[in-house]
């Protein structure tokens, strides 16, 4: 996070009226500013490593570089911390598969109303999963109809697994588990990877749906 109270973002977005719309709607709220746009995503990626932003909203299909690559460059970059949301126009289940699965932090479409948006932003940016409604049922349907283990003791997940698991189905971040158990970051992150593996999941979204579905039975 920065060291002021706003959280600095980054858009990368090939259509510049878009961007221009993202600005004007930052603008609009005191908790975040808008330090740098990008219109593909290797220049995304040089703003990303420039600029160190908290939060960066990264669209799907660009030309030189597209979302999903951006976002994976982004992931395998262990100096960068920053919350990544998609902004897309596509609601369609590989779509949205593919990027909660490359470790997107969240998946909003562009025609959301501003205010949605906003509200997305700031569960963001307090570590929370940012994604609408109608994409969590369509993502929760996907798990249903795929062979996945229908509840903890099927998945053979330790007591110290179901505990972080619990606690991503809440929306916390790594660093608030860590806090919460009193565990390293780093200790935090290998569980994650342990439970992820286990329940044949790429992404922590993923898991918390899951979690949620197992305890509806």
């Amino acid at each position: 996070m920065s060291k002021t109270l706003e959280s600095l973002v980054l858009v990368i977005d090939d259509h510049p009226l878009f961007r221009k719309g993202v600005a004007d709607l930052i603008a609009m709220e005191p908790s975040l500013r808008l330090v740098g746009e990008a219109s593909d995503g290797r220049t995304g990626l040089d703003l990303a490593h420039a600029l160190r932003p908290d939060l960066i909203l990264l669209d799907l299909n660009m030309k030189v570089m597209d979302g999903i690559e951006t976002l994976r460059h982004l992931r395998a970059d262990d100096g960068l911390d920053a919350r990544v949301v998609m902004l897309t126009v596509s609601d369609t289940e590989s779509d949205v598969l593919a990027a909660l699965r490359a470790g997107a932090d969240g998946y909003l479409l562009k025609d959301m109303e501003p205010k949605a948006i906003l509200e997305m932003l700031r569960s963001a940016m307090h570590g929370r999963l940012a994604i609408s409604t109608q994409l969590t049922e369509l993502l929760a349907r996907a798990l249903r109809d795929s062979p996945l283990p229908r509840d903890p003791d099927a998945a053979g997940l330790t007591p110290r697994e179901r505990e972080i698991l619990d606690l991503i189905a809440q929306g916390w971040s790594n660093k608030l588990i860590a806090r919460e158990l009193d565990l390293a970051v780093g200790t935090v992150k290998v569980h994650v990877k342990h439970l992820l593996k286990k329940l044949g999941l790429k992404s922590r979204v993923e898991a918390a749906v899951w979690a949620v579905n197992a305890r509806q039975g």
